[in-house]
């Protein structure tokens, strides 16, 4: 399955002829932030997998478990594009939002759990971790 989308301005594209690794909601509270809503959802795919056409900025973060992250975003629009970190190396986390078809999303876990908000209920069943699985 071939994934492509960009940012809201069409200055980034991106393409990966790899198959998502997975989908997840990530609940942690910095994707609420940078969402700026309860939670992110997220496609991982094969960083070597993806082709990224047009600049990017990046904003060095840490994660909950205090490992480096790269969030990154367009310079001219600051649509989220992708994230990456040293708790998964070898994969880019994808905003779904971004994805050309999102039609074709179907989560199958949960992270950051722990930082969920009370009110969010989901009718889907999804595997839960309290933070990111381990490797």
């Amino acid at each position: 399955m071939a994934i492509d989308g960009g940012c809201l301005c069409g200055q980034v594209r991106y393409h990966s002829d790899s198959s998502p690794l997975f989908t997840a909601l990530c609940h942690c509270t910095h994707c609420q932030k940078q969402s700026g809503s309860a939670f992110s959802i997220i496609v991982a795919v094969k960083a070597r997998s993806l082709e990224i056409l047009g600049d990017i900025k990046a904003f060095s973060d840490k994660g909950g478990d205090d490992r480096a992250v790269s969030r990154q975003f367009c310079p001219t629009c600051g649509s989220a594009l992708f994230t990456v970190g040293d708790g998964a190396p070898g994969v880019t986390f994808i905003k779904a939002g971004t994805l050309d078809d999102t039609a074709q999303l179907e989560p199958t876990m949960a992270l950051w759990c722990e930082s969920r908000q009370p009110w969010v209920k989901l009718d889907v069943p999804l595997r839960q971790f309290d933070r990111q699985p381990q490797n």
